[in-house]
């Protein structure tokens, strides 16, 4: 994962991103990258529970 950090609470999931970081552009160039999970991914505790997450601007 890039710039994603991810907390469970009981029953709430709480997902930190810091926005100010870039990764450079998305393979089609499009878009400069900000945060990924690059794919879905399992949450903490919960291996059964999926998150795919992308955030991004425009260049």
């Amino acid at each position: 994962m890039k710039n994603v950090d991810m907390k469970l609470s009981g029953t709430i999931l709480t997902i930190t991103v810091d926005i100010s970081k870039e990764y450079g552009l998305s393979t089609s160039g499009k878009s400069l990258i900000i945060a990924s999970t690059e794919g879905n991914v399992s949450i903490p505790v919960k291996e059964e529970i999926k998150i795919g997450l992308n955030i991004y601007r425009k260049p």
